[in-house]
Protein backbone atom coordinates (compact mmCIF):
# COMPACT_ATOMS: atom_id res chain seq x y z
CA UNK A 1 0.00 0.00 0.00
CA UNK A 2 1.09 3.41 -1.05
CA UNK A 3 1.83 5.87 2.01
CA UNK A 4 -0.83 8.06 2.85
CA UNK A 5 -0.69 11.60 1.35
CA UNK A 6 -3.48 14.28 2.36
CA UNK A 7 -3.68 17.95 1.68
CA UNK A 8 -5.19 20.48 3.38
CA UNK A 9 -6.51 23.19 0.36
CA UNK A 10 -7.70 26.39 1.55
CA UNK A 11 -8.60 29.80 -1.02
CA UNK A 12 -7.04 32.69 0.87
CA UNK A 13 -10.52 35.01 0.50
CA UNK A 14 -10.56 35.96 4.47
CA UNK A 15 -9.87 34.56 7.87
CA UNK A 16 -8.91 30.49 8.36
CA UNK A 17 -12.62 29.95 8.95
CA UNK A 18 -13.22 27.56 11.80
CA UNK A 19 -15.12 24.82 9.95
CA UNK A 20 -11.69 24.77 7.47
CA UNK A 21 -9.85 23.72 10.74
CA UNK A 22 -11.44 21.09 11.68
CA UNK A 23 -11.15 19.73 7.95
CA UNK A 24 -7.29 20.34 8.47
CA UNK A 25 -6.88 18.81 11.71
CA UNK A 26 -8.89 15.28 10.66
CA UNK A 27 -6.60 15.05 7.21
CA UNK A 28 -3.14 15.99 9.97
CA UNK A 29 -4.72 13.36 12.36
CA UNK A 30 -5.15 10.49 9.67
CA UNK A 31 -1.70 11.40 8.10
CA UNK A 32 0.21 11.30 11.40
CA UNK A 33 -1.61 8.35 12.60
CA UNK A 34 -0.65 6.37 9.11
CA UNK A 35 3.03 7.80 9.28
CA UNK A 36 2.05 9.79 6.28
CA UNK A 37 2.35 13.27 4.77
CA UNK A 38 0.29 16.39 5.57
CA UNK A 39 0.58 18.69 1.99
CA UNK A 40 -0.60 22.71 2.07
CA UNK A 41 -1.99 23.62 -0.88
CA UNK A 42 -3.15 27.67 -1.38
CA UNK A 43 -5.89 27.57 -3.72
CA UNK A 44 -5.14 31.14 -4.70
CA UNK A 45 -6.82 31.27 -8.60
CA UNK A 46 -9.42 33.68 -8.00
CA UNK A 47 -7.74 36.45 -8.71
CA UNK A 48 -10.20 39.00 -7.34
CA UNK A 49 -10.68 37.94 -4.06
CA UNK A 50 -7.19 35.90 -2.89
CA UNK A 51 -4.77 37.97 -0.79
CA UNK A 52 -1.58 37.44 0.56
CA UNK A 53 -3.15 38.83 4.00
CA UNK A 54 -5.35 35.97 4.26
CA UNK A 55 -2.77 33.39 3.10
CA UNK A 56 -0.77 34.84 6.49
CA UNK A 57 -4.16 34.49 8.44
CA UNK A 58 -4.29 30.86 7.08
CA UNK A 59 -0.32 30.12 7.76
CA UNK A 60 -1.04 31.55 11.48
CA UNK A 61 -4.34 30.18 11.98
CA UNK A 62 -2.73 26.60 11.71
CA UNK A 63 0.57 27.29 13.57
CA UNK A 64 -1.17 28.55 16.62
CA UNK A 65 -3.16 25.28 17.07
CA UNK A 66 -0.24 23.08 16.13
CA UNK A 67 -1.40 21.67 13.02
CA UNK A 68 1.97 21.27 11.01
CA UNK A 69 2.63 21.13 7.46
CA UNK A 70 4.97 18.29 5.52
CA UNK A 71 5.48 19.58 2.26
CA UNK A 72 4.15 23.28 0.70
CA UNK A 73 2.32 25.74 1.28
CA UNK A 74 2.10 25.18 -2.80
CA UNK A 75 0.28 28.21 -4.39
CA UNK A 76 -2.28 27.99 -7.20
CA UNK A 77 -0.74 30.70 -9.23
CA UNK A 78 2.89 29.25 -9.51
CA UNK A 79 1.47 26.35 -11.16
CA UNK A 80 -0.22 28.03 -13.71
CA UNK A 81 1.73 26.36 -17.00
CA UNK A 82 0.86 22.73 -15.14
CA UNK A 83 -2.75 23.38 -15.53
CA UNK A 84 -2.53 24.47 -18.70
CA UNK A 85 -0.41 21.76 -19.92
CA UNK A 86 -2.98 19.57 -18.55
CA UNK A 87 -5.71 21.27 -19.93
CA UNK A 88 -4.62 21.06 -23.88
CA UNK A 89 -3.51 17.28 -23.28
CA UNK A 90 -7.72 16.71 -22.82
CA UNK A 91 -7.61 18.72 -26.04
CA UNK A 92 -5.33 16.90 -28.02
CA UNK A 93 -7.27 13.32 -26.93
CA UNK A 94 -10.52 14.80 -27.79
CA UNK A 95 -11.70 15.25 -24.40
CA UNK A 96 -11.99 18.71 -24.11
CA UNK A 97 -13.13 21.77 -26.51
CA UNK A 98 -13.15 25.25 -27.17
CA UNK A 99 -16.58 27.21 -26.13
CA UNK A 100 -17.28 30.76 -27.29
CA UNK A 101 -20.70 31.01 -25.30
CA UNK A 102 -20.53 34.74 -23.36
CA UNK A 103 -21.19 34.75 -19.51
CA UNK A 104 -24.81 36.31 -20.34
CA UNK A 105 -26.20 33.99 -23.09
CA UNK A 106 -25.19 31.30 -20.73
CA UNK A 107 -27.25 33.27 -17.83
CA UNK A 108 -30.03 33.75 -20.27
CA UNK A 109 -30.52 30.23 -21.13
CA UNK A 110 -29.99 29.05 -17.53
CA UNK A 111 -32.58 30.78 -16.73
CA UNK A 112 -34.63 29.60 -19.69
CA UNK A 113 -34.53 25.96 -18.91
CA UNK A 114 -35.25 26.49 -14.80
CA UNK A 115 -38.65 28.28 -15.73
CA UNK A 116 -38.98 24.79 -18.15
CA UNK A 117 -38.47 22.66 -15.35
CA UNK A 118 -34.75 21.54 -17.31
CA UNK A 119 -31.52 21.01 -16.33
CA UNK A 120 -29.63 24.20 -15.95
CA UNK A 121 -26.32 22.79 -17.08
CA UNK A 122 -24.66 24.01 -19.96
CA UNK A 123 -26.64 22.82 -23.36
CA UNK A 124 -23.47 21.58 -25.06
CA UNK A 125 -23.74 23.51 -27.99
CA UNK A 126 -20.08 24.04 -29.01
CA UNK A 127 -19.36 20.69 -28.43
CA UNK A 128 -19.06 19.24 -31.55
CA UNK A 129 -18.78 22.58 -33.41
CA UNK A 130 -15.04 21.70 -33.59
CA UNK A 131 -13.84 25.29 -32.95
CA UNK A 132 -10.42 26.86 -32.63
CA UNK A 133 -9.62 29.75 -30.30
CA UNK A 134 -7.96 31.90 -32.94
CA UNK A 135 -9.49 34.84 -31.35
CA UNK A 136 -8.18 33.68 -27.72
CA UNK A 137 -11.53 34.71 -26.19
CA UNK A 138 -12.73 30.84 -25.87
CA UNK A 139 -13.09 28.70 -22.90
CA UNK A 140 -12.02 25.35 -22.72
CA UNK A 141 -14.84 22.65 -21.80
CA UNK A 142 -14.55 19.26 -20.14
CA UNK A 143 -16.31 17.12 -22.50
CA UNK A 144 -17.92 15.13 -20.06
CA UNK A 145 -19.23 11.32 -20.45
CA UNK A 146 -23.07 11.43 -20.43
CA UNK A 147 -23.62 7.59 -20.44
CA UNK A 148 -22.67 5.05 -16.87
CA UNK A 149 -22.49 6.07 -13.73
CA UNK A 150 -19.68 6.96 -11.48
CA UNK A 151 -19.26 5.53 -7.59
CA UNK A 152 -17.66 7.28 -4.85
CA UNK A 153 -16.92 4.87 -1.84
CA UNK A 154 -16.90 7.48 0.27
CA UNK A 155 -14.38 7.08 3.44
CA UNK A 156 -17.69 8.56 5.79
CA UNK A 157 -20.95 8.50 3.75
CA UNK A 158 -20.31 5.05 1.79
CA UNK A 159 -21.28 4.35 -1.54
CA UNK A 160 -22.53 7.35 -3.34
CA UNK A 161 -23.77 6.78 -6.92
CA UNK A 162 -24.37 9.54 -9.69
CA UNK A 163 -25.70 9.69 -12.92
CA UNK A 164 -23.36 10.57 -15.61
CA UNK A 165 -26.36 11.74 -17.54
CA UNK A 166 -26.42 14.91 -15.34
CA UNK A 167 -22.80 16.08 -15.44
CA UNK A 168 -21.99 19.27 -16.95
CA UNK A 169 -19.42 20.41 -19.66
CA UNK A 170 -17.20 21.91 -17.13
CA UNK A 171 -15.39 24.90 -18.31
CA UNK A 172 -11.88 24.11 -17.35
CA UNK A 173 -10.28 26.82 -18.39
CA UNK A 174 -11.42 30.10 -18.43
CA UNK A 175 -10.62 32.49 -21.38
CA UNK A 176 -8.37 34.60 -19.64
CA UNK A 177 -6.18 31.02 -19.32
CA UNK A 178 -6.70 30.77 -16.02
CA UNK A 179 -7.87 27.43 -14.52
CA UNK A 180 -10.98 26.37 -13.21
CA UNK A 181 -11.26 25.11 -9.47
CA UNK A 182 -12.38 21.48 -10.39
CA UNK A 183 -9.47 21.50 -12.77
CA UNK A 184 -6.87 22.69 -11.20
CA UNK A 185 -7.43 20.51 -8.11
CA UNK A 186 -7.49 17.51 -9.87
CA UNK A 187 -3.83 18.23 -11.22
CA UNK A 188 -2.44 18.86 -8.00
CA UNK A 189 -3.65 16.22 -6.12
CA UNK A 190 -2.55 13.77 -8.99
CA UNK A 191 0.60 15.13 -9.28
CA UNK A 192 1.18 15.49 -5.66
CA UNK A 193 0.24 12.12 -5.43
CA UNK A 194 -2.82 12.65 -3.13
CA UNK A 195 -3.59 8.98 -1.62
CA UNK A 196 -7.21 10.97 0.32
CA UNK A 197 -9.16 13.63 -0.34
CA UNK A 198 -11.06 14.65 2.60
CA UNK A 199 -12.98 18.06 2.50
CA UNK A 200 -16.54 19.61 3.46
CA UNK A 201 -19.80 17.67 2.71
CA UNK A 202 -20.47 20.85 0.28
CA UNK A 203 -17.82 19.64 -2.24
CA UNK A 204 -19.80 16.57 -2.62
CA UNK A 205 -21.34 17.55 -6.16
CA UNK A 206 -17.68 18.42 -7.08
CA UNK A 207 -16.71 15.18 -6.37
CA UNK A 208 -18.18 12.88 -9.57
CA UNK A 209 -17.20 15.96 -12.14
CA UNK A 210 -13.03 15.65 -10.94
CA UNK A 211 -13.18 11.83 -10.45
CA UNK A 212 -14.31 11.56 -14.27
CA UNK A 213 -11.12 14.14 -14.84
CA UNK A 214 -8.89 12.08 -13.25
CA UNK A 215 -9.92 9.12 -15.47
CA UNK A 216 -9.88 11.50 -18.32
CA UNK A 217 -6.04 12.70 -17.62
CA UNK A 218 -5.03 8.88 -16.59
CA UNK A 219 -4.46 9.86 -13.18
CA UNK A 220 -5.72 7.21 -10.32
CA UNK A 221 -8.42 8.24 -8.39
CA UNK A 222 -7.91 8.95 -4.55
CA UNK A 223 -10.20 7.60 -1.79
CA UNK A 224 -12.17 10.68 -0.99
CA UNK A 225 -14.55 11.15 2.27
CA UNK A 226 -17.30 14.38 3.25
CA UNK A 227 -16.99 15.48 6.32
CA UNK A 228 -20.52 16.88 7.50
CA UNK A 229 -21.26 20.61 8.06
CA UNK A 230 -20.52 22.30 11.23
CA UNK A 231 -23.77 24.16 12.08
CA UNK A 232 -25.22 26.92 14.36
CA UNK A 233 -27.34 26.59 16.87
CA UNK A 234 -30.64 27.38 14.72
CA UNK A 235 -28.88 24.51 12.65
CA UNK A 236 -28.61 26.83 9.62
CA UNK A 237 -25.04 26.70 8.68
CA UNK A 238 -22.22 28.04 10.90
CA UNK A 239 -21.81 32.01 10.52
CA UNK A 240 -21.18 35.39 12.42
CA UNK A 241 -24.12 35.87 13.61
CA UNK A 242 -23.62 32.48 15.32
CA UNK A 243 -20.57 34.01 16.83
CA UNK A 244 -17.17 34.35 15.86
CA UNK A 245 -16.11 31.62 13.22
CA UNK A 246 -12.39 33.05 12.53
CA UNK A 247 -9.90 30.50 14.26
CA UNK A 248 -7.52 33.86 15.77
CA UNK A 249 -10.68 35.19 16.71
CA UNK A 250 -10.36 32.76 19.37
CA UNK A 251 -6.66 32.98 20.20
CA UNK A 252 -7.45 36.85 20.70
CA UNK A 253 -10.80 36.03 22.96
CA UNK A 254 -8.57 33.37 25.24
CA UNK A 255 -8.86 30.13 24.46
CA UNK A 256 -6.19 27.85 24.64
CA UNK A 257 -5.37 26.21 21.26
CA UNK A 258 -5.32 22.91 22.93
CA UNK A 259 -8.65 23.52 23.84
CA UNK A 260 -9.93 24.44 20.01
CA UNK A 261 -8.00 21.21 18.87
CA UNK A 262 -10.20 18.93 21.25
CA UNK A 263 -13.40 20.85 20.36
CA UNK A 264 -13.25 20.66 16.77
CA UNK A 265 -12.79 17.10 16.74
CA UNK A 266 -15.10 16.14 18.51
CA UNK A 267 -17.79 18.18 16.38
CA UNK A 268 -18.25 14.99 14.51
CA UNK A 269 -16.18 12.29 15.98
CA UNK A 270 -16.14 10.48 19.00
CA UNK A 271 -14.92 7.94 20.64
CA UNK A 272 -16.90 6.25 23.42
CA UNK A 273 -18.06 9.06 26.33
CA UNK A 274 -14.45 10.29 26.26
CA UNK A 275 -14.65 14.16 25.80
CA UNK A 276 -10.58 15.24 26.91
CA UNK A 277 -7.67 14.04 24.48
CA UNK A 278 -4.13 14.35 24.38
CA UNK A 279 -2.83 15.10 20.90
CA UNK A 280 -0.91 11.99 21.15
CA UNK A 281 -4.76 10.33 22.29
CA UNK A 282 -6.22 11.80 19.30
CA UNK A 283 -3.30 10.74 16.91
CA UNK A 284 -4.05 6.94 18.25
CA UNK A 285 -7.62 6.96 18.42
CA UNK A 286 -8.69 8.77 15.32
CA UNK A 287 -10.58 6.74 12.65
CA UNK A 288 -12.83 7.33 10.03
CA UNK A 289 -15.83 4.82 10.98
CA UNK A 290 -16.25 7.25 14.30
CA UNK A 291 -17.06 10.07 11.88
CA UNK A 292 -20.53 10.83 12.07
CA UNK A 293 -22.46 11.54 8.94
CA UNK A 294 -24.90 13.94 10.08
CA UNK A 295 -24.14 17.70 10.42
CA UNK A 296 -22.51 18.85 13.76
CA UNK A 297 -23.78 21.64 16.30
CA UNK A 298 -21.36 23.95 17.67
CA UNK A 299 -21.96 25.12 21.28
CA UNK A 300 -20.08 28.04 22.62
CA UNK A 301 -21.17 27.01 26.20
CA UNK A 302 -19.47 23.19 25.53
CA UNK A 303 -16.48 25.00 23.95
CA UNK A 304 -16.10 27.50 27.04
CA UNK A 305 -16.46 24.21 29.40
CA UNK A 306 -13.38 22.11 27.38
CA UNK A 307 -11.09 25.91 27.58
CA UNK A 308 -12.20 25.60 31.06
CA UNK A 309 -10.94 22.26 32.18
CA UNK A 310 -7.87 22.61 29.65
CA UNK A 311 -6.62 26.11 31.96
CA UNK A 312 -7.02 23.68 34.63
CA UNK A 313 -4.98 20.22 33.40
CA UNK A 314 -2.47 22.17 30.95
CA UNK A 315 0.75 22.64 32.39
CA UNK A 316 0.85 26.20 34.36
CA UNK A 317 4.07 27.17 32.20
CA UNK A 318 2.37 26.53 29.22
CA UNK A 319 -0.75 28.43 30.25
CA UNK A 320 1.24 31.08 31.47
CA UNK A 321 3.08 31.62 27.82
CA UNK A 322 -0.16 31.74 26.55
CA UNK A 323 -1.28 34.08 28.43
CA UNK A 324 1.56 36.86 27.87
CA UNK A 325 0.14 38.10 24.36
CA UNK A 326 -2.91 39.12 25.82
CA UNK A 327 -1.37 41.09 28.95
CA UNK A 328 0.71 42.99 26.88
CA UNK A 329 -2.71 43.78 25.00
CA UNK A 330 -4.10 44.57 28.36
CA UNK A 331 -1.50 47.29 28.70
CA UNK A 332 1.05 45.29 31.16
CA UNK A 333 4.10 45.10 28.92
CA UNK A 334 6.00 46.59 31.32
CA UNK A 335 5.52 44.79 34.12
CA UNK A 336 5.11 41.12 32.21
CA UNK A 337 8.80 41.68 31.66
CA UNK A 338 9.73 42.36 34.59
CA UNK A 339 8.83 39.13 36.20
CA UNK A 340 10.12 35.49 35.62
CA UNK A 341 8.04 33.09 33.86
CA UNK A 342 8.32 31.11 36.84
CA UNK A 343 6.38 33.46 38.79
CA UNK A 344 4.22 33.85 35.96
CA UNK A 345 2.84 30.08 35.96
CA UNK A 346 3.07 30.13 39.59
CA UNK A 347 0.28 33.19 39.30
CA UNK A 348 -1.79 30.95 36.38
CA UNK A 349 -1.89 28.38 39.69
CA UNK A 350 -3.04 30.86 42.19
CA UNK A 351 -6.16 31.64 39.82
CA UNK A 352 -6.66 29.06 37.15
CA UNK A 353 -9.56 27.29 39.28
CA UNK A 354 -11.84 30.91 38.83
CA UNK A 355 -10.54 31.34 35.01
CA UNK A 356 -12.61 29.77 32.16
CA UNK A 357 -10.40 31.65 29.81
CA UNK A 358 -7.27 34.03 29.25
CA UNK A 359 -9.23 37.03 28.82
CA UNK A 360 -10.79 36.67 32.12
CA UNK A 361 -7.80 35.05 33.63
CA UNK A 362 -5.83 38.46 32.77
CA UNK A 363 -8.59 40.33 34.96
CA UNK A 364 -7.95 37.92 37.86
CA UNK A 365 -4.17 38.18 37.52
CA UNK A 366 -3.89 42.32 36.87
CA UNK A 367 -3.60 43.19 40.85
CA UNK A 368 -0.44 40.67 41.48
CA UNK A 369 1.40 43.21 39.09
CA UNK A 370 3.87 46.26 40.39
CA UNK A 371 4.52 47.50 43.83
CA UNK A 372 1.11 49.02 44.32
CA UNK A 373 -2.52 47.95 44.58
CA UNK A 374 -5.45 49.56 42.52
CA UNK A 375 -8.59 50.03 44.65
CA UNK A 376 -11.50 49.31 44.09
CA UNK A 377 -13.24 52.65 45.70
CA UNK A 378 -16.96 50.55 46.73
CA UNK A 379 -14.34 48.41 48.25
CA UNK A 380 -11.89 49.86 49.88
CA UNK A 381 -14.83 52.54 51.07
CA UNK A 382 -16.41 49.28 53.06
CA UNK A 383 -13.40 47.36 54.47
CA UNK A 384 -10.89 49.93 54.65
CA UNK A 385 -12.32 51.84 57.49
CA UNK A 386 -10.72 53.64 60.50
CA UNK A 387 -12.38 50.98 62.83
CA UNK A 388 -10.25 48.48 60.87
CA UNK A 389 -6.42 50.28 60.83
CA UNK A 390 -5.41 49.36 64.41
CA UNK A 391 -5.96 45.33 63.80
CA UNK A 392 -4.04 45.55 60.60
CA UNK A 393 -1.30 47.61 62.12
CA UNK A 394 -1.33 44.72 64.92
CA UNK A 395 -0.89 42.25 62.28
CA UNK A 396 1.72 44.03 60.26
CA UNK A 397 3.90 44.38 62.99
CA UNK A 398 3.87 40.74 63.51
CA UNK A 399 4.35 39.71 60.01
CA UNK A 400 7.65 42.32 60.45
CA UNK A 401 8.92 40.15 62.79
CA UNK A 402 9.22 36.86 60.51
CA UNK A 403 12.50 37.80 58.74
CA UNK A 404 10.95 36.01 55.39
CA UNK A 405 7.28 34.49 53.86
CA UNK A 406 5.85 31.78 55.64
CA UNK A 407 2.69 29.95 55.29
CA UNK A 408 2.23 28.20 58.49
CA UNK A 409 3.93 31.22 60.46
CA UNK A 410 2.16 33.69 58.84
CA UNK A 411 -1.42 32.07 58.59
CA UNK A 412 -0.78 31.27 62.47
CA UNK A 413 0.24 34.70 63.40
CA UNK A 414 -3.37 35.80 61.28
CA UNK A 415 -5.85 33.06 63.39
CA UNK A 416 -3.94 34.19 67.09
CA UNK A 417 -4.85 37.54 66.46
CA UNK A 418 -8.36 37.04 65.30
CA UNK A 419 -8.44 34.48 68.33
CA UNK A 420 -6.74 37.59 70.52
CA UNK A 421 -9.27 40.84 69.26
CA UNK A 422 -12.34 38.07 69.30
CA UNK A 423 -13.63 38.73 65.96
CA UNK A 424 -14.69 36.54 63.20
CA UNK A 425 -12.18 35.62 60.37
CA UNK A 426 -14.09 37.25 57.55
CA UNK A 427 -13.75 40.76 59.90
CA UNK A 428 -10.09 40.80 59.34
CA UNK A 429 -9.94 38.73 55.82
CA UNK A 430 -11.67 41.04 54.13
CA UNK A 431 -9.56 44.15 54.60
CA UNK A 432 -6.56 42.29 54.44
CA UNK A 433 -8.16 40.92 50.65
CA UNK A 434 -8.70 44.70 49.77
CA UNK A 435 -5.61 46.08 50.90
CA UNK A 436 -3.50 43.56 49.05
CA UNK A 437 -5.58 43.22 45.99
CA UNK A 438 -7.63 46.01 45.81
CA UNK A 439 -10.60 43.92 45.68
CA UNK A 440 -12.94 41.59 47.35
CA UNK A 441 -12.52 38.67 45.86
CA UNK A 442 -9.46 37.03 45.57
CA UNK A 443 -7.76 32.99 45.81
CA UNK A 444 -7.39 32.51 49.03
CA UNK A 445 -5.41 34.99 51.47
CA UNK A 446 -2.07 33.24 52.06
CA UNK A 447 -1.75 31.90 48.05
CA UNK A 448 -2.01 35.53 47.43
CA UNK A 449 0.80 36.70 49.75
CA UNK A 450 2.73 33.80 48.89
CA UNK A 451 2.69 35.62 45.23
CA UNK A 452 2.87 38.84 45.91
CA UNK A 453 5.99 38.02 48.36
CA UNK A 454 7.06 39.10 51.92
CA UNK A 455 8.09 42.82 50.84
CA UNK A 456 5.12 43.71 48.46
CA UNK A 457 2.59 42.16 51.04
CA UNK A 458 3.78 44.36 54.18
CA UNK A 459 3.74 47.28 51.24
CA UNK A 460 0.31 47.05 50.32
CA UNK A 461 -0.33 46.01 54.07
CA UNK A 462 0.89 49.79 55.12
CA UNK A 463 -1.00 51.40 52.34
CA UNK A 464 -4.03 50.06 53.45
CA UNK A 465 -3.79 50.90 56.43
CA UNK A 466 -2.99 54.37 55.03
CA UNK A 467 -6.40 54.21 53.41
CA UNK A 468 -8.50 53.30 56.22
CA UNK A 469 -6.57 55.77 58.59
CA UNK A 470 -7.14 58.65 55.79
CA UNK A 471 -10.84 57.51 55.68
CA UNK A 472 -11.68 58.60 59.08
CA UNK A 473 -9.36 62.21 58.77
CA UNK A 474 -11.54 62.86 55.58
CA UNK A 475 -14.73 61.80 57.62
CA UNK A 476 -14.46 64.45 59.84
CA UNK A 477 -13.44 67.53 57.51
Amino acid sequence: MSQVRVRFAPSPTGFLHIGGVRTALFNWLFARQQKGVFVLRIEDTDQGRSTDESIQAILEGLKWVGLDWDEGPFRQTERIDLYRSHAMQLLERGQAYWCVCKAEELDARRKEAEVKGLSPKYDSRCRDRGLTNQAGDAALRFKAPQEGETVVDDLIKGKIVFDNSVQDDLIILRSNGYPTYNFSVVVDDALMHITHVVRGDDHLTNTPRQILIFKALGFPVPQFGHLPMILGSDKARLSKRHGATSIMAYKEMGYLSDAMVNYLVRLGWSYGDQELFTRSELIEKFSWRNVQTSAAVFNPEKLLWVNAEYIKINPPAQVAQALVSLLEAAGLQDEVQAVSSEWLAQLVVLVKERAKTLVEMVDWVRPYFGQHVAFDEEAAKKFLTPAIAPILDKLLTRFEAFPGFSKQYWEGAFKQLVEEEGVKMGYLAQPVRVALTGRTASPGLFEVMEVLGRERTLLRLREGIERASRAGNSSNL
